[in-house]
Order: C-alpha cells, then sequence, then structure tokens
C-alpha cells in the first residue's frame, strides 16, 4: 500500500508528518530510519505521526521519533509543524488544540499571521523528572567529568531531557564533541539533547542543540525553551526571550515557578508524496 505524508519544517528542523487519523499503517523503527535518510530516503530530524487521541478531551495524539527510530516525548518545532498540518488537512477546523504527548498535554494556537503559539507546560529541575543521576544544585548549575574536563549545565526537562550549557561563543562552542559525550552520559539514562547558549542580554540568547537520536540540528523548539528556563531559573534572563538558532528565531516566556512556557514562532510545508510500504 502506499502511504500519504508530508515534509515540512520549523526554522529548518524538518520533519515527515504522517496522518493516521484517515490511513492506518504500523512503523517499525528499521522503516523510520531508512526513510529518515538524507541521500536514500525522505530525510528529516523527526517522524511526526497524527493519531486519534486516546482521551476524549483531547484533539489528536501526538506521536515523534528521532531519525533513529527511537520514540522521543515532545519537539517544539514539530509541534507547530503538527498544528499547522492538522489544519490545513482538514483534519480538524480549529486553530487551538489540545494535544496528548506521551508524557504531557500541550496546547497549540494558529495566530493571525500564521505563527504557531505552543503552550509547552512547565518545565521541571528536579533531577529525577529529567532524569539525572546527580544531585540536585541549589544555585542550579550541575556538571559532570568528559574526558577529564569539568562540563557545568542545567539539566531541566520540558518534556523531554535537557543540559544546557552556557558558552562565550556559540559559533566555536564544540556542539560535536560535547554534545556526543553528553547525550550518551551515564548520568543522563534516557539520554539528553545538549543546548549550547550564549547570553547576548537578558533578552536575546543565540542557540545551537545537539539532539539525542539526531545531532545537530537547524533549531530545536524544546532547546529553546530550556535555554530560556535554564537562564531565568538561574537569574540571567529576563521573562521574555528571543532565541536564535541556525535556522531563526524564536520568542519564548516563562514567568516562573509552575506557569508554562509559551513558545512562537513558524511552520511551513516543504512538500507532500506518498511511500510504498
Amino acid at each position: 500500500m502506499r502511504l500519504r505524508f508530508s515534509k515540512m519544517h520549523g526554522l529548518g528542523n524538518d520533519f515527515m508528518v504522517i496522518d493516521l487519523v484517515t490511513q492506518a499503517a504500523h512503523l517499525t523503527p528499521e522503516q523510520i530510519s531508512t526513510w529518515a535518510d538524507r541521500r536514500l530516503g525522505i530525510g528529516f530530524d523527526q517522524l511526526l505521526v497524527v493519531e486519534p487521541p486516546t482521551d476524549p478531551s483531547a484533539d489528536f495524539r501526538y506521536r515523534i521519533y528521532n531519525s533513529d527510530g527511537t520514540e522521543a516525548e515532545q519537539c517544539g518545532n514539530g509541534a507547530r509543524c503538527f498544528a499547522r498540518f492538522v489544519f490545513e488537512r482538514r483534519l480538524t477546523p480549529k486553530k487551538q488544540l489540545l494535544l496528548d504527548t506521551n508524557n504531557r498535554r500541550i496546547a497549540t494556537s494558529i495566530l493571525n499571521d500564521g505563527d504557531v503559539e505552543v503552550d509547552m507546560g512547565a518545565p521541571s529541575f528536579e533531577p529525577i523528572d529529567v532524569p539525572y543521576r546527580g544531585p540536585a544544585a541549589s544555585d542550579g548549575v550541575q556538571s559532570v567529568d568528559i574526558d577529564g574536563e569539568t562540563i557545568a549545565f542545567t539539566a531541566v526537562s520540558v518534556g523531554n531531557p535537557h543540559a544546557v550549557i552556557d558558552v562565550p561563543d556559540v559559533a566555536n562552542a564544540p556542539v560535536q564533541r560535547l554534545g556526543a559525550a553528553l547525550t550518551r552520559h551515564p548520568d543522563f539514562p534516557e539520554g539528553v539533547n545538549v543546548g549550547f547558549c550564549q547570553r547576548v542580554d537578558e533578552n536575546f540568547v543565540r542557540l545551537r542543540v545537539f539532539e539525542r537520536g539526531v545531532g545537530e540540528t537547524q533549531a530545536c523548539g524544546t532547546g529553546a525553551c530550556a535555554a530560556v528556563a535554564a537562564g531565568i531559573y538561574t537569574g540571567r534572563l529576563g521573562n521574555n526571550v528571543k532565541v536564535s538558532l541556525p535556522g531563526g528565531k524564536l520568542r519564548l516566556s516563562w514567568s516562573g515557578g509552575d506557569a508554562s512556557i509559551k513558545m512562537i514562532g513558524p511552520a511551513a510545508l516543504s512538500f507532500e508524496g506518498s511511500i510504498e510500504i
């Protein structure tokens, strides 16, 4: 059978999106990793799957798979693409949605200018929530040893695990070396996404993210949320921050505590197609 799909991106963070509301298919990790290949397949950072909700109070179930076939808990850029996809494919007439992921519910809203706002829920800095096996830190900064070098970071969960490292110059940060080492560090039993964040001022940061199961991407919505939450939590950022990623800019806000992080950014369709399965 042939399976219809769309290719979308949020600031260059690109996705294959499959509607499993009007189509039926069982996807395997081997299929996903084959489709993700940028030379032999479709090529993408993550696969997004639209499913009917298991809870009737939600609009859809939102599932995310990394390019290596593993399932991820959350993807902020993907959530914006998901919202545009289901509206433009007429799977719903609603511009405001409640989406269930593997471990939390998020809300999306398509704005008048076409950008999408995502309510990402509240961040957590508790090691058990990340999860992170190291001790909690009163100043919000933890550290691990990588090849004899002490690496300081802030561990935070925004629905998936992140370690945010402050750097003086993001352009020259060791993203590949430290990202690959930290994402498989034993202190992070489920792996971790690693953000390298340069503070320009209290309302503007530059960010690069090495994503678990993917590598460095052009943009990472949850990485931007984690970086801003970490900066506010440690007193380095204000409550409204613009984040510049290699693929473009996002607008983030968080008032602290149990409040949700709000993220605003674009989502775009690249092309549509079908594939034999």
